[in-house]
């Protein structure tokens, strides 16, 4: 390698920062469906076989009733608003076509298209399936913070954080012990 490609090269590296946020922004406008059109389509990839929940009727059960359904630690993330480890859930590096439903009642959350890696160690997605969700602010550490539940069963998912892609600005970050996930069949 030349002396003065390298050199070209190095100095096009220290440049791409300043540069690259508004070539992204531009690109996602062009080239990105819309966050509706990403909202309507999540049948697409549920999987003909799959038993979800059909509504977001609340499901009224006492927390014995959850705890015997659950494991002890997706019941201390869902009813106790418990964290797992980060880079813990195998949902995390999930990548085929698929819905994420909540653990507890299977109420549909998320699809893939949904999806992104936020590098935090949580599956991470920038928006949702609507009506599905709720939230509320979470005063559990210093400042606080928006925190959202399954709309069904009232299990604690995860928390909302205004750090996403350009597409929303959203990082919808979750429990991998919150969800479950039904791939695609074709």
């Amino acid at each position: 390698m030349s002396r003065r490609k390298f050199l070209t090269g190095v100095l096009g590296l220290s440049v791409a920062p300043l540069i690259s946020p508004k070539v992204r922004l531009a690109a996602a406008a062009i080239e990105a469906p819309s966050i509706v059109a990403i909202q309507a389509r999540w049948r697409d990839f549920l999987a003909a076989s799959a038993v979800v929940a059909s509504d977001a009727a609340p499901r009224n059960r006492t927390p014995e009733e959850w705890r015997s359904k659950l494991p002890r630690e997706a019941f201390d993330v869902l009813f106790e608003e418990d964290t797992e480890r980060p880079f813990s859930s195998a949902l995390n590096d999930e990548k085929r076509p698929g819905i994420f439903m909540c653990r507890a009642c299977s109420l549909p959350l998320f699809s893939t298209e949904m999806k992104y890696d936020s590098g935090t160690g949580w599956p991470s997605f920038f928006t949702n399936i609507p009506g599905h969700l709720g939230t509320k602010s979470d005063f559990g550490l210093i400042w606080p913070r928006t925190e959202y539940h399954c709309l069904k069963c009232g299990g604690h998912q995860g928390h909302i954080f205004k750090d996403g892609p350009a597409l929303t600005g959203e990082r919808w970050c979750n429990n991998g012990l919150a969800l479950h996930f039904i791939p695609f069949e074709a």
